[in-house]
């Protein structure tokens, strides 16, 4: 396996008010957190961060021999991604997908990924629904209950073999469809996605509060 990761951080934070991304996190920007995980860990051949140049400057390692491109975003998330796709290098056979907001991502469900995206072409760090689901009609008062076996919330990286996940861009594009993560893409090609459960702490920062949380997660860790 030849891995690259694709970062995607090319949002502009409007529900933070903020940068969130360039925001310190322990001590160093949000984006820098997943980008040293990803810098140790032996598969990862490369790394694309599809972001503006501005946040680009955060990511310099010294001594790190990783390759770190830059990809420009695009008006959604899945023109981002489909950009970052564009550079990679064409001896790479895997790519690994995250989130810039994710900053917690562990090396043990990353690994766990990866090698499951090895065995079946296409993974994703998930979490089971764990909460009581409820409907409601659009006044806001409770129509029922949902059921929640089954269900899973999804999470970032998310890793596939390269041809297929260009193939399912490809389709999402030419179809003018939008999709919200590469699962999305995927199962529009009909290729079965396999689910890892994320064993540790893996929140996507949106919110002021969420750095509170961040910041303690870190403390124990």
């Amino acid at each position: 396996m030849r891995l690259s990761v694709i970062i995607v951080a090319a949002g502009s934070s409007v529900r933070m008010g903020f940068d969130k991304l360039a925001a310190p996190l322990a001590g160093k920007p949000v984006l820098r957190h997943s980008l040293e995980l990803f810098a140790s860990f032996p598969e990862v051949a490369e790394i694309v961060a599809v972001c503006p140049p501005e946040r680009f400057g955060m990511l310099e390692i010294p001594g790190s021999p990783l390759p770190i491109r830059r990809a420009d975003g695009g008006s959604d998330r899945h023109h981002s991604v489909a950009n970052g796709l564009a550079t990679l290098s064409p001896d790479a056979t895997h790519v690994a997908v995250h989130d810039g907001a994710r900053p917690l991502l562990h090396a043990e469900d990353f690994a766990r990924c990866v090698e499951a995206a090895a065995a079946c072409g296409a993974a994703a760090l998930a979490r089971r629904v764990a909460e009581t689901l409820k409907r409601s009609d659009d006044s806001g008062l409770c129509t029922g209950s949902v059921s929640r076996e089954n269900l899973w919330l999804m999470e970032t990286p998310q890793v596939f073999e390269i041809p297929l996940l260009r193939e399912a861009y490809a389709g999402v594009l030419a179809r003018g469809l939008t999709v919200t993560d590469e699962v999305s893409a995927i199962q529009e090609t009909g290729h079965p996605v396999r689910f890892v459960e994320s064993l540790h702490p893996n929140p996507k920062i949106t919110r002021p509060a969420d750095f509170m949380l961040a910041e303690a997660i870190l403390a124990r860790a």
